[in-house]
């Protein structure tokens, strides 16, 4: 996690075997231990993030039996839990680099997979339930960069609180489609 929050903070060139030990209070060596090069490191923490901020999210919400609850549900989460505040707008950043490139695939592919389905099971025709999905990640991935970027400006993008409730509530009306 101490590699994802420096990515967070400061990209790729963060994540330092020196910066961390500092982190962890660990040493150089306790790094090399666990992994023999920095890439590796790297390596691990995205597949960490993909395992935690997609496999996992998906299972979770996947298990709920009403669609029009189970998009409810995932749009809530995007928006409102943020464990590594500004990781995904500085993943995005590096998307060209051949460690975050394929993780970055996998993760788009799978969460549009999922979203896909979500509208599928809401009754939408299969390229409908498509563009539906494409418009709610870009909708998720333009409100996470203004949480990391305006967020001053536009308090509604907070994790928390009233213009950040009644955002959801409009983005819930707006994204999920009536029944009937």
């Amino acid at each position: 996690m101490a590699a994802l929050r420096a990515l967070a903070r400061g990209g790729l060139a963060a994540v330092t075997v020196e910066a961390l030990a500092r982190e962890l209070g660990a040493t150089r060596g306790s790094f090399y231990w666990h992994y023999p090069h920095r890439d590796a490191l790297v390596e691990a923490a995205l597949q960490l993030w993909q395992r935690e901020a997609t496999d996992a999210v998906i299972a979770e919400i996947g298990a709920e039996p009403d669609p029009r609850e189970r998009v409810r549900r995932l749009l809530g989460s995007a928006i409102t839990v943020d464990p590594v505040a500004g990781l995904e707008p500085a993943l995005t950043a590096h998307a060209d680099h051949p460690a975050v490139a394929p993780v970055l695939q996998r993760v788009t592919r799978a969460r549009l997979d999922f979203l896909t389905r979500c509208y599928t099971d809401l009754g939408l025709p299969p390229a409908t339930a498509r563009r539906h999905a494409v418009i709610t990640y870009a909708t998720y991935l333009g409100w996470l960069d203004l949480r990391q970027t305006a967020a001053d400006e536009v308090p509604e993008v907070a994790a928390q609180g009233h213009p950040a409730d009644a955002a959801l509530r409009l983005l819930v009306e707006t994204l999920i489609p009536p029944t009937g």
